[in-house]
């Protein structure tokens, strides 16, 4: 889908305003980021805005003729060049899930003096919604413009990106979010698949007026243009302004807020009818949004003010509004245009009895949200350009395949799932890019992933045990400092071409993986020392492989475990047994005891005869000496 932004009339957008928000009730939580401003501050609205920050990249500027400014926040940006690379976001986190209203203010005024204004598209969301083309209108490029929609978020951040056409830097000025009512602009019937873009807010019977515009309050932030731009008559027709300073009804009120002064001023014709004429791009349908009210203290009853509205010559309703809601309240009433034809929506009041009359009208172009990557996979891919510490110039930034006008994140190839309800990686081509990272375990997350090329990089780390979907059937890891063992995880998927040659991977080679060169694949392993196992390469050592022990190796040391044990118990059991035989030795029995007794005594005996006999003996040896 294609959608160029059509700058309606440039009395809603011309920078003399400023943008700021009285604190909704619903949650109170607004952001209003001045972009390129370097400090926080308060406009002469009493709104705070933030200094410059949740930018991906790009640099800051100061418009070439900031005293034509009013406000700080219009003065300032900040641009994207393409060293950023082509897609660049704010991206703004935290957020509870719902709709909000976002704002942006876009400059150029010459601030890189190249007096070329530049090409770009926006997307909120992932879906295009404003494009940006040069040459810009002269004053419009001078003084800038302010567009808005109402979007829905739902994964707790709002992501406001900025798409560079061929060389150009896109610009923003100021970014402004602020959570609304999420029924509001009849979102029950419409749905959360829909990114409401302002084509028209318009005022009748008084100036512009809004946060920004003047001390009007209106609650979600909107500012209303002043309808004489794009209004016309019959040539019979009469139209003048009535307005009242009496309290209006029904304003104020959920879900739509609609502030009191919209209906405080009114529009009237006299004659055939008012007619409306708005610009639109015919390849999408509007919702219109119509104000009423009553103001006119002579109108008592029913049937003195009736007009039909016609719709590009249809008509498709007749409005009576003392009957619907009585005088001085608020009434409002919706119509979706659809099958246009023509890049003029017409809208014309027709008379029936008395002046018609109008407050307000709105017209939004009913924007499908554009399919979105799968929400794991953006989990992985985020973790990739982390660990691959992929550079600025990359341009990885918001969803990676969205919105789907757009390319993908370079070097990533993305396609439809299967429902065709949301997009899938498919193909990450990232050879020679410098990238000094590791693969993240998170790669598992890529279901669809069928081709990785990361060759001739630095990468290094161990290859992650995720890393082998069923889908991949390509895998060039060549040429890096890839460690560790080959991952079995590769042995189990449809694999057709394997290169890894040239790392300092070690280890024995899966047989599964080996046999794809069998198969009609191709491997090529060469240059890794490490490896082992295969064919062309050394056998591993009995029992180690893929950088550890074998299973063979395990039951080994396990059973050599289990016999130790065993031969320990044996051991332990033997000396027991000993010991509680020994025990016997300290209580002999009373006979054994005497038979030792007597044989001690016997020995003694022995012992005093011998030496009693040896001294007899030595006397009959001793010489007779006469007296």
């Amino acid at each position: 889908m294609s959608l160029v932004f059509f700058l309606l009339s440039l009395s809603l957008f011309i920078s003399s305003s400023s943008s700021s928000a009285s604190p909704y009730p619903y949650g109170g939580l607004s952001y209003h980021i001045d972009c390129g401003g370097p400090t926080d501050s308060v406009d002469p609205f009493n709104t705070a805005w933030l200094s410059d920050r949740f930018f991906t990249g790009g640099a800051t500027s100061v418009v070439s003729e900031p005293l034509q400014f009013r406000h700080p926040q219009e003065k300032t940006l900040r641009y994207f060049p393409l060293s950023a690379g082509k897609k660049n976001c704010y991206i703004i986190p935290n957020l509870p899930s719902g709709r909000y209203y976002i704002r942006t203010f876009t400059v150029y005024d010459n601030y890189d003096g190249k007096s070329h204004s530049p090409s770009f598209d926006v997307s909120v969301e992932g879906t295009l919604v404003f494009s940006w083309r040069s040459p810009w209108p002269e004053d419009l490029a001078r003084t800038g413009a302010y567009s808005d929609l109402f979007a829905f978020v739902s994964d707790s951040q709002a992501d406001v990106c900025f798409y560079s056409i061929a060389t150009d830097p896109p610009v923003i000025g100021s970014l402004q979010l602020i959570r609304v009512d999420p029924a509001s602009y009849d979102a029950v019937s419409i749905g959360q698949n829909y990114i409401l873009v302002n084509y028209g807010r318009f005022t009748c019977g008084s100036d512009q007026f809004g946060p920004g515009f003047s001390n009007d309050t209106d609650l979600f932030g909107r500012s209303w243009q002043n309808d004489k731009d794009v209004r016309s008559t019959d040539d019979d027709s009469t139209v003048r302004s009535l307005s009242t300073r009496n309290t209006i009804a029904n304003t104020d009120h959920s879900p739509n807020y609609f502030p009191m002064k919209l209906y405080q001023t009114a529009t009237l014709v006299d004659g055939k009818g008012l007619v409306y004429e708005l610009q639109v791009d015919a390849k999408l349908d509007y919702l219109l949004w119509f104000h009423f009210a009553e103001i006119d203290s002579s109108v008592t009853k029913s049937g003195q003010r009736v007009f039909d509205i016609l719709i590009n010559g249809k008509n498709v309703n007749r409005i009576d509004i003392f009957k619907e809601v009585g005088n001085f309240a608020a009434y409002s009433w919706r119509y979706t245009v659809k099958n246009l034809s023509s890049t003029v929506l017409s809208v014309k009041l027709q008379s029936v009895a008395g002046a018609a009359l109008i407050s307000g009208l709105e017209n939004y172009a009913l924007v499908p949200a554009d399919v979105a990557t799968v929400p794991e996979q953006v989990v992985a891919m985020r973790a990739l350009k982390d660990s691959l510490r992929i550079p600025d110039r990359m341009g990885w930034n918001g969803d990676p395949c969205a919105p789907t006008n757009w390319d993908a994140w370079e070097g990533v190839t993305c396609h439809l799932n299967k429902n065709e309800t949301a997009l899938v990686i498919s193909r990450i081509d990232l050879g020679s890019q410098g990238l000094k990272g590791f693969i993240s375990d998170q790669i598992s997350l890529l279901s669809n992933l069928a081709s990785l090329n990361l060759s001739s990089n630095s990468l290094g780390g161990t290859l992650p045990s995720g890393l082998g979907q069923k889908s991949l059937n390509k895998l060039d890891l060549s040429d890096n400092q890839f460690s560790g063992s080959i991952p079995q995880s590769l042995a189990t998927s449809n694999l057709q071409l394997v290169l890894m040659n040239n790392n300092l991977l070690e280890g024995q080679v899966p047989e599964e993986l080996y046999s794809i060169g069998v198969h009609g694949g191709s491997i090529d392993l060469y240059g890794n020392k490490g490896l082992c196992g295969v064919p062309s390469l050394p056998d591993c050592p009995l029992f180690w492989e893929n950088g550890g022990l074998s299973k063979k190796g395990k039951i080994a040391i396990a059973v050599s475990c289990v016999f130790g044990f065993c031969l320990l118990l044996l051991v332990l059991y033997i000396i027991c047994i000993r010991r509680r035989r020994n025990d016997y030795d300290f209580g002999l029995p009373q006979d054994l005891m005497s038979l030792a007794a007597k044989r001690n005594r016997y020995q003694r005996q022995k012992s005093l005869m011998l030496l009693e006999m040896e001294s007899q003996h030595a006397k009959a040896l001793t010489p007779f000496t006469p007296r």
